[in-house]
């Protein structure tokens, strides 16, 4: 399905080093995410070439930016088809992964992915506003996402479910420095602090940018807002 040799060249040249058992899990689950996207959009990046690189390696350089070690709480905000979270599971099962999205199907997928990869995490249908004020608020040690909000969006969605110590990343595309300039607001309101925004050019040229954001103190009870005022009003 897909090139394994150019799957382990791209991982090395961001410093991780995958194993035969690694890359044939990468390889069954780049076999499934094709299938399925036969019968249902998962994602526009369709080719196999793509799926090496802007999934899986893209999803990948998220451990290129902190220590996130076994045992780490990490929580995939809009993991959508499974990312980054289902790649971060395959290079270290021992993570306490829980995968967040409000896309019933999608979660079917990512459910099924993770059965037939032997791999664990929780699955959570929901919507970010409303789950970052229950009982998921401020329990994890790292918030990721790669979703296509806006940074001082992403902060309200994302901020409120770290603890206080922790850290969100957000794995943003070139734009990430226009995104940054209006979300020093956003970041210091959630109880934030941005401690780095880290750039990688992946092997299709593209520049990634992995923003890092401390959680330095505790994100006040009135965030997140509902979606409608995030957009609407944003921080």
């Amino acid at each position: 399905m897909i090139d394994i040799n150019q799957l382990k060249k791209e991982a090395q040249a961001i410093g991780l080093c995958l194993d035969d058992t690694q890359l044939e899990m990468f390889n069954r689950f780049a076999a499934m995410l094709v299938e399925t996207n036969r019968q249902f959009n998962l994602t526009a990046i369709k080719t196999p070439q793509e799926v090496v690189t802007k999934h899986f390696v893209d999803s990948l350089t998220v451990f290129t930016a902190a220590d996130i070690s076994g045992g780490s709480k990490v929580i995939d905000i809009g993991t959508g088809a499974g990312f980054p979270g289902i790649p971060m599971l395959i290079y270290d099962s021992s993570l306490e992964l829980t995968m967040l999205d409000s896309t019933g199907k999608k979660l079917d997928f990512v459910r099924n992915a993770l059965s037939e990869l032997g791999i664990d995490a929780q699955v959570i249908h929901g919507r970010a506003e409303e789950l970052g004020r229950g009982d998921l608020r401020e329990r994890f040690d790292f918030a990721v996402s790669r979703a296509v909000a806006s940074l001082n969006a992403l902060c309200e969605y994302c901020l409120p479910f770290v603890r206080t110590g922790g850290m969100f990343i957000a794995l943003k595309g070139s734009k990430a420095d226009d995104e940054l300039a209006v979300s020093g607001t956003a970041i210091k309101t959630l109880g934030g602090k941005l401690v780095g925004s880290k750039q990688i050019a992946l092997a299709d040229k593209q520049t990634r940018n992995l923003v890092k954001i401390e959680k330095s103190s505790v994100t006040p009870p009135k965030y997140p807002r509902p979606s409608a005022q995030i957009f609407k009003k944003p921080l």
